[in-house]
Order: C-alpha cells, then sequence, then structure tokens
C-alpha cells in the first residue's frame, strides 16, 4: 500500500494529542471515568414492547441515552462515535463550580479530550488504511470501534466524535414536573385513541420547560414549529397554544395520530414528530417499518443525528420515567396535577372583563394563561372567542355563568352608575330581550315600596317544581375532535362517550353529528 506522507506540523499535532491521551488514557485516569469505572454496566437492554418494539440496532442508542438522561450528571461529558452510539471513549469530569452552561476552563477541556480522540482516531486509521503496525492503545481503540460497526468503522471515525452533557439534573426535575400533567395528556392521547405513554415525549423535547424555544423556532413543552402548529392551534401575535401544555398535548396527540394512520408504525410515527411525515414515508418506502433498518441505514435528506435518535431517546426516556426510583434514589417529588378551571370563551373580550366576572385579577389570570402574548395580557387586544382560559380551582363553581359578551359588561357598568331615567332608557335601547308586558308595566304602574317586614310565604306545589332541562346537542365542525366537544361543553370524554352510548375505545365523530353534551 501507498504511503501517505505526514506534515510536521500534524505530527507534532498527533504528538500533543498523545499527551493529551497519556494524561487521560484509555482506561483509568487522573480524575476521569470510563464507561466500564461507572457504577452501572452500559449494554443493559432495554425492554421494548409490541407497540415500541426496541430492535437490537438501537439497543445501543437506547443505552446511551439512558444514561445521558438517569446516570451521567451536569458535572460529566461523554465523548462518543455519533454514529455507533455504543462507542464510548470516556466520560470527562468537569471541574467545578457546575452550572447550566461550560464555564471557559471546562469548555477548553471538553475541546482538548475531543481533539485529542480526534488526533488519535486519524492516526489509527491512517495505520490501518497503510498496515502500519498498532500500538496496545491502537488495538483497544480499534476493537472497540470493530465490535460496534466492523473494520470499516474505523474509516471516519474522527469526523463522527461527539460529545454529549450529563441532563440526570434536569430529566430529574422533569419528572417531578410532569405529575402536573401527565393525568391529563394521558387523557387526550386515550381521547384521540392513540398510546398513552406518548405522554412521555415531553421528557426528549423539552424536561417540562413550559418556556422551551429552540434555535429553529419550536417552542412550548411539545415544542411545535410554528407552521406546524397553526394546523392544530391557534399560533399567533394574540395567542400561542403551543405555551400551553394540555392544549399543545391535544394538537401533539392529532398530529400523531395522523402520522400513525399515515405509516402505520409508532415508531416511524414517533420519528415524524422530528423529522416529517414527508420524510419518513420516504424512509419507509426504502426500509419498511424497520425503524433498526431506518435508523442504521437511512440516508435521507435532513435525517441527520437527532432525526436518527429521536425514537430512542423516546424509549430511554420512557424508562427512566417508569423506573424514576430505581434512576433517583435520593426522591422524586411530582407536583400535584394541575388544578386550574377550563373556560372556553363563547364570545371575544379583553382579559379585563373575565377578570372582573369571576373576581380575579388579570395579573393573576396571566400567570395562570402561558399562551397569552403581550397583546391580550395588557389588553390591547381581545381573546378570541372558543379560546382556552384557565381560572383559580374553584372558580366555576363559585361563579357558574359565563362572561357575557363585552357589550352587556358596559351595559352593566353604565346602568351601576347612570341616573334612574337613564337606566330606565339603557333597558329599552340595549336590551330588546324584555317582553312587551315587562315594558308596559314599567311604564304604567309606579314601583311600590316594600314593607319594612314582610311574611315569606311556603311555595305552592306548582312554584316548587322545577322547570324541566332541556337536553344540549352539539354540532361537530369540521376538524373538532371528542376531546374539543368534550372541552368545549364543560364535560370529560367518558361523560360525552355516555350520553352518546358510544363505546369505551370509541373516538370517532364526523362533522355535522349531532352529539348530546348535557342531559
Amino acid at each position: 500500500m501507498q504511503n501517505y506522507p505526514i506534515s510536521i506540523r500534524y505530527l507534532s499535532f498527533l504528538l500533543l494529542s498523545l499527551a493529551l491521551l497519556g494524561l487521560a488514557g484509555c482506561g483509568s485516569n487522573g480524575g476521569q471515568r470510563t464507561a466500564s469505572e461507572e457504577g452501572w454496566t452500559r449494554g443493559d437492554l432495554v425492554a421494548g414492547s409490541d407497540t415500541f418494539p426496541v430492535p437490537a440496532e438501537i439497543q445501543p442508542n437506547v443505552d446511551f441515552w439512558r444514561h445521558v438522561y438517569g446516570i451521567w450528571s451536569r458535572g460529566e461529558v461523554a465523548i462518543h462515535d455519533n454514529e455507533h452510539m455504543g462507542v464510548i471513549y470516556e466520560v470527562v469530569q468537569l471541574p467545578s463550580p457546575i452550572k447550566e452552561g461550560y464555564t471557559d476552563p471546562q469548555r477548553s477541556l471538553v475541546r482538548d479530550r475531543t481533539d485529542a480522540y480526534k488526533g488519535q482516531l486519524r492516526l489509527l486509521e491512517e495505520r490501518v488504511r497503510t498496515g502500519q503496525s498498532l500500538s496496545s492503545s491502537d488495538k483497544a481503540l480499534l476493537a472497540k470501534l470493530e465490535q460496534a460497526g466492523g473494520r470499516a468503522a474505523v474509516y471516519g471515525a474522527a469526523d463522527r466524535v461527539r460529545s454529549q452533557r450529563g441532563l440526570r439534573e434536569r430529566f430529574h426535575r422533569g419528572v417531578e414536573i410532569s405529575g402536573r400533567y401527565d393525568p391529563a395528556f394521558r387523557e387526550i392521547m386515550r381521547s384521540h385513541g392513540v398510546p398513552e405513554d406518548l405522554a412521555y415525549l415531553p421528557h426528549v423535547e423539552s424536561s417540562f420547560q413550559t418556556n422551551a424555544r429552540s434555535g429553529v423556532g419550536a417552542a412550548g413543552v411539545w415544542q411545535f414549529m410554528p407552521a406546524t402548529g397553526r394546523m392544530f392551534m391557534n399560533v399567533n401575535d394574540t395567542i400561542d397554544d403551543r405555551f400551553d401544555p394540555i392544549i399543545a398535548a391535544d394538537g401533539a396527540a392529532r398530529y400523531l395520530s395522523q402520522a400513525h394512520r399515515r405509516l402505520g408504525s409508532w415508531p416511524l410515527a414517533i420519528t415524524a414528530y422530528n423529522h416529517g411525515q414527508g420524510g419518513m414515508a420516504n424512509a419507509k418506502a426504502q426500509f419498511g417499518d424497520d425503524i433498526g433498518g431506518i435508523v442504521k441505514n437511512y440516508r435521507g435528506q435532513y435525517f441527520g443525528f437527532a432525526s436518527r435518535n429521536f425514537y430512542a431517546e423516546f424509549i430511554a426516556a420512557r424508562e427512566v420515567t417508569r423506573n424514576a426510583d430505581r434512576y433517583f434514589p435520593e426522591g422524586v417529588r411530582r407536583e400535584e396535577p394541575w388544578p386550574h378551571d377550563r373556560l372556553v370563551l363563547q364570545h371575544a373580550m379583553p382579559v379585563n372583563h373575565v377578570a372582573g366576572h369571576y373576581g380575579v385579577t388579570p395579573y393573576s389570570l396571566a400567570d395562570l394563561n402561558m399562551h397569552w402574548r403581550d397583546r391580550a395580557r395588557d389588553g390591547r387586544a381581545h381573546l378570541p372567542a372558543g379560546s382556552t382560559v384557565w381560572l383559580p380551582a374553584g372558580t366555576k363553581r363559585r361563579v357558574a355563568s359565563h362572561p357575557p359578551p363585552v357589550s352587556n359588561v358596559m351595559v352593566a357598568r353604565a346602568e351601576s352608575t347612570a341616573s334612574p331615567a337613564t337606566r330606565q332608557a339603557i333597558a329599552k335601547v340595549e336590551r330588546p330581550v324584555a317582553t312587551t308586558t315587562t315594558r308596559a308595566a314599567t311604564a304604567t304602574k309606579p314601583v311600590a315600596k316594600a314593607p319594612a317586614k314582610q311574611i315569606a310565604k311556603a311555595p305552592t306545589a306548582q312554584q316548587s317544581k322545577k322547570p324541566a332541562t332541556a337536553a344540549r346537542y352539539h354540532v361537530v365542525k369540521p376538524q373538532e375532535t371528542l376531546y374539543r366537544v368534550a372541552v368545549q361543553n364543560g364535560i370529560t370524554v367518558d361523560e360525552l362517550r355516555r350520553l352518546n352510548k358510544m363505546r369505551p375505545d370509541d373516538n370517532k365523530i364526523r362533522p355535522g353529528q349531532k352529539l348530546k353534551v348535557s342531559i
């Protein structure tokens, strides 16, 4: 084989890299931890299921993310191969202080370690390519790569070196926050006929950080992009439902249900949440439903590191969350389920009108309604009809009525300060619902003064009878779901099914269908 010349500068870089590796080592080293030295054994198999299979090709990926979420702390950084996820070169221990971001010394340490491995891998590839003899450290490194991807894995390995900081503390906090939303998320998933465990996806997307934003524009717990969000919820300069975890969960369930109908596989549908349904349809055309084959072999445009690992991250998040006591023996204090009352506005109105009707402050409502933009919060724009308003728990028991339209509110305020003559004029002009008999009586009869004391009479049998309440119905509109109909009418999905004699697992409704929403 031909020997390729190596420049003096490159040799100097390699010598520096090897010196760094001599300090760090590939085994036990000063202050650093290799994978084999952890208290956990790598390679533990995470069980799959019929719904969420874990083929052998992605077991290393799942195991890697299991470590990221449940084992490696913020003070640890894994240096690894970004394609063969079972190849962990080193777990670097960061010097104090440990913060959310890297300090300059920490950043330099990670960069030096990463560059050192890149240098050693370039030299290893050169030696393998030219048939040179290998050192003991070269042989150990080559064996690691061969075990993961065969002899060919050594080629390009230097370009695949990547670092990943542990997220254990962040994930732990996410598990605690998830207690606030998990019951609602699961009810939403059931209402759309999709697996309940899809409620674990926000652990991958945002660790349940409600104000999460990505560099490409995704937002909220469920990380919807603006364009996709507009297909399933309000996303505009007044309301951005992506920041309401429960409203966005309904959008996520609908998207995932749609993706599953198109792709026929939950691993593919979940991956489509990151990569898009069109991209996964292309992958399926080449590899069928084999998520292992897709992750290993698919080379579609934009199917990069994040898309390749998205399903494995979901499986790892599911594993760590379901076994939180094992991964977080220090304890997990899950937050109480979201207790607040949900109101769906019947009319557009500013926030101060809603607040005034229920006797709460606009500021307290703004704190509960994370999906309101500034224009809604400060009253410059009306909250649209059909939008959700979260009220303090117990508010709807205390005030059972819906806020009246803005015009009626203004009339009520005018009446409270107007003279008797003005109030009578308002009653004639603004309240045409009053009967002719009432208006005539008001005009011709003086108002009698009430006596100082009055003995209440017992109601007659006729008076004591409550008027019969007519059943209420809802006509299904296009794009409406069983869950949305239930929410708009203040009942649960199970109640809606019972009222309409539907099976417990039936989620099918059609535009124009008449559903009973109360007896």
